[in-house]
């Protein structure tokens, strides 16, 4: 990735400083639910931090304690949360990520020192990640101006494989790992009573999400496998926006990244005005029609220009490959 990219990419996970907000919390979906769920209904607590570049956190209600997954993007925001958190008079006895993108990561050390005896589970490949960030994530979003994330990184402390089930404060947490999508590594969680799928920033709901790391078809290759992998799944709980139905979550996931492909392909063809490469006026019709399809979706980050990175990134990836070496799904 040059240069310019990476630092564009980590102002889109960083965000840049964010106006004073008051956050959005929950403790559990409103929607329309099976009688089976219903019946096993998972206690949810939810901080999203402020738009743009809104992320969430959750805590789960488990027999020991809360299981908290994710942990925001900035100290200021996880201080939030963690005041939400005390509030229930409920003890932190673990932390799940789901990915080591800054802004599910950042407040780790403010949970961590707020609850010493509470693990932080991550998969070998996040774990990874966050130790080699091969990107420079971390180190371009404390250079940020007003950045508010840690000088030094808390790492997770339990170390899982791929697939493993873990047990955690008396609940059975079911993981799988869906790499190169949204992000390099990432682990979807899911609770298995209660059907209710924590997948991370696989999923959004009703956000412009980062497309910037280029994996557009792996991304849709992967939301398909999870939608055959969790078709019991209930609810998902989203790294961007509310909780939905799950399946309804994906299939809207799956039809943003498709609309955005189909909008971008021409622009790539060797007939082209520019040939594979995209001009600003075919850039410029790429947003307009995606901000016609998709109104009123605040961006995953505060970076103003995400969408141009988004065309940017899908074209260069597409102008790479070749249509016949495609999955069905991609082309």
């Amino acid at each position: 990735m040059k240069k310019q990219a990476i630092v564009a990419f980590a102002a889109i996970l960083a965000g840049t400083p964010l106006a004073a907000a008051r956050p959005a919390t929950a403790t559990g979906p409103a929607l329309a639910l099976s009688k089976a769920h219903a019946e096993a209904e998972l206690r949810v607590g939810r901080l999203a931090s402020p738009n743009p570049g809104s992320v969430n956190t959750y805590w789960i209600q488990a027999p020991e304690g809360l299981i908290l997954i994710d942990t925001l993007r900035t100290l200021t925001d996880a201080r939030q949360a963690l005041a939400h958190i005390r509030d229930t008079g409920q003890p932190v006895v673990a932390i799940l990520l789901t990915h080591a993108h800054p802004d599910h990561v950042g407040g780790a050390g403010i949970f961590h020192r707020a609850f010493p005896q509470a693990p932080i589970y991550a998969s070998e490949a996040s774990a990874r990640a966050m130790r080699e960030d091969r990107r420079g994530l971390y180190e371009l979003t404390r250079s940020l101006p007003g950045s508010d994330f840690p000088k030094k990184l808390t790492h997770p402390d339990k170390v899982f494989r791929a697939g493993a089930t873990l047990t955690i404060a008396g609940m059975t947490v079911r993981t799988a790992e869906f790499p190169d999508a949204e992000s390099d590594a990432a682990t979807v969680y899911y609770e298995p009573q209660s059907r209710s799928l924590f997948p991370g920033d696989l999923l959004g709901n009703r956000v412009t999400p980062a497309l910037v790391e280029g994996h557009s078809c792996g991304w849709l290759i992967q939301l398909e496998r999870l939608r055959t992998s969790y078709r019991a799944a209930e609810v998902a709980y989203p790294g961007h926006g509310a909780p939905a139905p799950a399946l309804d979550l994906i299939a809207r996931q799956q039809a943003y990244i498709k609309h955005f492909r189909q909008l971008v392909k021409p622009a790539v063809r060797k007939n082209s005005p520019a040939g594979r490469r995209v001009t600003r006026t075919e850039r410029r019709a790429v947003i307009a029609a995606m901000k016609r399809a998709y109104p009123g979706h605040p961006r995953v980050a505060s970076l103003p220009t995400l969408m141009e990175e988004n065309v940017k990134a899908v074209a260069a990836e597409m102008a790479s490959a070749k249509s016949a070496d495609l999955p069905r799904i991609c082309r």
